[in-house]
């Protein structure tokens, strides 16, 4: 009997919603933020020249950044998905009261890359993948 319960319990936690994550964290890539904080053009692939290009990366979250600075960790991922360091790029210039926040961000080179944003106490925000091109 308490075995049935439970399962009922969940299956009503499940359809009523309290399952979903609806104002989760994301990184967005765009080639521009608006004043309210909305992406022009989103894309996770972007076609560059081949002396370099750039686009914004636009991080959204459910509550304050509660931190002055932020890092942005980028790994190359190669065709078996192993992850490679590349770069870290710091936002230092942060309120700690936003809940958005964009980085215009130059790229050199080709390939599929995975993006990682931690707070100032190296929590990950979030993350995302992305392929840069070249037209």
């Amino acid at each position: 009997m308490k075995k049935g319960f439970f399962s009922l319990l969940i299956a009503i936690f499940l359809m009523t919603g309290f399952g979903k994550n609806v104002n989760a964290q994301s990184l967005t890539f765009c080639e521009g933020v608006d004043d309210n904080g909305s992406p022009t053009n989103p894309s996770e692939v972007f076609n560059i020249p081949s002396d370099g290009g750039y686009f914004f990366f636009l991080v959204t979250l459910p509550y304050a950044i509660n931190c002055t600075s932020i890092s942005y960790k980028l790994y190359k991922v190669d065709d078996s998905g192993d992850e490679t360091y590349s770069t870290t790029i710091s936002q230092d210039d942060m309120n700690s009261t936003w809940t958005w926040f964009y980085k215009k961000v130059t790229f050199y080179e080709t390939g599929v890359y995975k993006v990682y944003v931690r707070d100032c106490n190296n929590e990950l925000l979030t993350s995302a993948m992305l392929q840069i091109k070249f037209q």
